[in-house]
């Protein structure tokens, strides 16, 4: 188990682990999971005769975002090169998704909600302030096809906003941090800088120690004497 400070186990060893990300906490993950669970509904209520390519490519599209953001956040604790290339990922599966709602709004004659839509910003406030699923769940059954769109497109704007800016961040500390090589031998050079400072002070300690053996040798030879 690691401690809670610089990259060091409880026993004191230098680890070369990254800090794990805790995607359950960033919020583009968890409206990546509205965005998987609407456009489940969305393609079963409203693209049933459209025939299973459309369907399963949506959902997969939606899905691999998700999974994507989980897999880079688990996988950056050794490789950050993997967890950079894994948002990517997750952030053109975004992308593709983002196209496929446009494209259903274009096929049925509508166009997406902008800005002056008597609409479009209460619907913008409701998906900036809630991330949750459950602040979703008993929404989405009742809403229409033009609803479920233009939320989702909603939505897969602002998890492609917070991608684009995260993975610059990532991609910064990369450059700062370097890959799980550097840190390894970041962290071996850190444990022997430790294991020298334990010999210098051990032996520091016993040169003490022999200057107060000889010491008290002195005062026993003394009292010998008388």
């Amino acid at each position: 188990m690691m401690t809670r400070d610089s990259r060091r186990y409880e026993d004191g060893t230098a680890s070369s682990l990254r800090q794990a990300t805790a995607y359950r906490k960033l919020r583009f993950y968890h409206r990546s999971d509205v965005l998987y669970q609407l456009t489940q509904l969305f393609c079963k209520r409203f693209f049933k005769k459209w025939g299973d390519r459309t369907v399963d490519q949506m959902i997969q599209a939606a899905r691999s975002t998700k999974q994507n953001i989980v897999e880079g956040s688990i996988d950056g604790q050794t490789s950050m090169e993997s967890e950079i290339k894994l948002l990517g990922i997750a952030r053109g599966s975004n992308g593709e998704l983002l196209e496929d709602y446009h494209d259903y709004l274009k096929c049925i004659g509508l166009s997406p909600w902008q800005q002056g839509h008597h609409r479009y910003q209460k619907m913008l406030d409701f998906c900036r302030e809630h991330y949750e699923y459950q602040d979703f769940q008993e929404l989405l059954p009742k809403m229409t096809g033009e609803e479920l769109a233009n939320m989702a497109i909603c939505l897969c704007l602002q998890v492609d906003s917070v991608l684009e800016k995260y993975i610059e961040r990532k991609d910064r500390e990369f450059t700062t941090e370097g890959g799980i090589r550097e840190r390894m031998t970041a962290a071996r050079l850190n444990q022997r800088e430790s294991q020298r400072q334990i010999i210098d002070r051990q032996a520091q300690e016993i040169a003490a120690l022999k200057q107060e053996i000889s010491r008290l040798r002195k005062i026993l030879d003394g009292l010998d004497r008388r």
